[in-house]
């Protein structure tokens, strides 16, 4: 019988996690990607640069056209497939174990001058799912998320990010290509089949 792929065998058995950045034209493109994908995906953690009198209206306008459930992060709440968890805009979103896997808010300082930052969630799933961990970059001005998915790499997570042809400002995506954070730079509309073939092989 032949043997398996060695990439396969590296496979960590851990349940899978996807995490998700955006800056600006975020929105759209974060409601095109959960609306591809299935009731029972894995767990999904999204960081969207927003204020936060709009984070809870944004998570409802999501749970109310997808599939999956679409909520407000809390802090301490275990992390459930079939659930997405958007940072509210007041706190960055990270996941901590504890037993189970967790989110944790956290009001510390901006980084890159955003609170929420996604490179505080890359960096926590780097840390804390890595080779489980399928990180998603979208489109955004400046560089927030671009050193987290480069992190989340390194530690064995499949990387995209989205293409510049796609992306309302190709700044976030654009810095990961730059430092080979992405293993994969796709258009918008290839990016939520792809994470599904991805989990399908695991």
């Amino acid at each position: 019988m032949p043997s398996r792929s060695p990439v396969r065998l590296r496979r960590s058995p851990a349940p899978r996690v996807v995490f998700i950045g955006a800056s600006t034209g975020g929105t759209e493109a974060i409601k095109e990607v959960l609306l591809a994908l299935p009731v029972d995906a894995p767990p999904i953690l999204v960081v969207q640069h927003m204020p936060e009198i709009f984070t809870g209206s944004f998570a409802r306008r999501l749970d109310g056209l997808c599939a999956l459930k679409v909520k407000e992060a809390e802090d301490g709440e275990p992390v459930l497939p079939g659930c997405v968890y958007l940072a509210p805009g007041h706190s960055h979103l990270a996941v901590r174990r504890a037993g189970l896997l967790q989110c944790s808010l956290s009001r510390a300082e901006a980084v890159n001058r955003h609170r929420p930052s996604v490179d505080v969630l890359f960096r926590s799933a780097a840390l804390h799912v890595g080779a489980s961990a399928i990180g998603v970059l979208l489109t955004g001005m400046g560089k927030d998320g671009a050193q987290g998915l480069l992190e989340m790499r390194n530690s064995g997570a499949w990387t995209i990010a989205q293409d510049h042809d796609s992306c309302v400002v190709y700044g976030m995506p654009r810095e990961a290509a730059a430092i080979g954070a992405a293993r994969e730079v796709l258009p918008l509309t290839e990016i939520a089949p792809r994470v599904m073939q991805h989990l399908a092989r695991a």
